[in-house]
């Protein structure tokens, strides 16, 4: 059999090899305290949960849904101008996902042709990288750079290659670095993709997951924001509903529109019963946003502050369900570092080179253990040596 020469830029997926540790040392009848994927623990109010499963029993939610219902577009218009005072057209500029993830995979094929250039972090989620690949598109890697703060640099990008680039994706509140960006970043990405006719996508998943009484807004309320491109949010993290895949892409309309295009030809709608929980948790009581900000930070606090006592320098993050850590001097690479923590604590956690050049050197915890779990990985830190105070 021979197979398309587009997944010879695809290995192995960092968290299948990741799985395969966990496996091992499980069947050895030792503990693992997982802190390598991103599966958010917390699940929906059981409001949610019972409007879809009230949905779910309704026979006529059984048919192919075709098309976003009135009442989830306006859902989340009415969520975007309370929560950001971004006004969106329900018609024409907002689009359901199957997740972010569904989004990411697919966006680039509706704008990016063979050869084109794609602009993207480095260190990032992978799938903002393998996306373009999928298209076929040249990848240009803009650094995140810990003495920027790991805030895009727009400026250091050759003039040859923001000419050729067609689409940029930037990402703040950050994935893998937990970074946030200031609003004069967003007021120059706007001017940047403005000067050189780039479509822009900002990934805004975090924005709820905002700690020490900071905020985040969006990128489609700086001015000139909706003539440039569109943002991508999602349900996952902030009401429980991961597993249900939730997402959105709201902002421009040609763009928005041309994604409704291509996947009007790729899938048949989310499913009804999903959409209808997706309307209770935007319109529904939101203390649960709140609650569920305020347990990622405890966990944040738990765990930082429990290595950084165990000798393990880092900086506590300021959002997102991330913490970002170098490793030690000691260690030639991540992904060694990431084997030796699992053999002398059984915690597991994700290499930085997972996400790109610029990941080498440090690794990826995600927040998804409970306080007391994250204790117990603080003691089986502190015992094992691994790091000299």
């Amino acid at each position: 059999m021979k197979f398309a020469n587009r997944m010879n830029q695809f290995g192995e997926g960092v968290f299948s090899r990741l799985a395969v540790m966990r496996k091992n040392r499980l069947a050895q009848g030792k503990e693992v305290y997982d802190l390598s994927i991103g599966a958010p623990n917390i699940p929906p109010t059981k409001r949610i949960m019972e409007v879809m499963a009230e949905a779910v029993m309704k026979p006529a939610n059984y048919v192919y849904a075709i098309n976003d219902t009135q009442q989830l577009l306006e859902a989340v218009a009415q969520w975007y101008k309370r929560r950001y005072d971004v006004e969106l057209n329900p018609e024409t500029e907002i689009c359901s996902l199957l997740g972010s993830q569904d989004g990411l995979s697919h966006i680039a094929l509706s704008i990016l042709d063979p050869g084109n250039v794609m602009l993207v972090p480095d260190p990032c989620y992978p799938i903002f990288a393998d996306g373009p690949r999928i298209a076929g598109a040249e990848l240009y890697y803009m650094p995140l750079q810990k003495e920027n703060d790991y805030v895009i640099q727009l400026q250091d990008i050759p003039e040859e290659i923001a000419r050729k680039a067609k689409f940029m994706l930037v990402s703040y509140p950050n994935n893998p670095t937990a970074a946030m960006a200031p609003e004069s970043f967003y007021h120059e990405v706007v001017a940047f993709a403005k000067k050189y006719d780039i479509i822009v996508l900002h990934d805004n998943a975090y924005s709820e997951l905002v700690f020490d009484g900071q905020s985040c807004g969006s990128f489609l309320s700086i001015p000139g924001a909706m003539e440039v491109g569109v943002e991508f949010n999602s349900l996952s993290k902030t009401y429980g509903l991961a597993g249900a895949r939730i997402g959105f892409c709201v902002g421009n309309k040609e763009v928005v529109g041309m994604l409704k295009t291509l996947k009007s030809n790729m899938d048949y709608g989310m499913f009804l019963p999903i959409q209808a929980a997706a309307v209770e948790a935007l319109t529904g009581n939101q203390a649960v946003v709140a609650e569920t900000r305020a347990a990622y930070e405890h966990r944040r606090d738990v765990l930082c502050d429990g290595l950084i006592e165990a000798g393990w320098h880092m900086e506590k993050p300021a959002g997102t369900m991330f913490v970002w850590a170098p490793i030690p001097d000691s260690y030639q690479d991540s992904e060694s570092f990431v084997a030796d923590l699992l053999d002398k604590t059984g915690v597991l956690v994700t290499p930085g080179s997972a996400f790109g050049p610029s990941g080498e050197g440090y690794v990826r915890m995600a927040l998804v253990q409970s306080e007391d779990t994250m204790k117990k990985i603080v003691e089986a830190v502190a015992v094992s040596g691994i790091f000299d105070k």
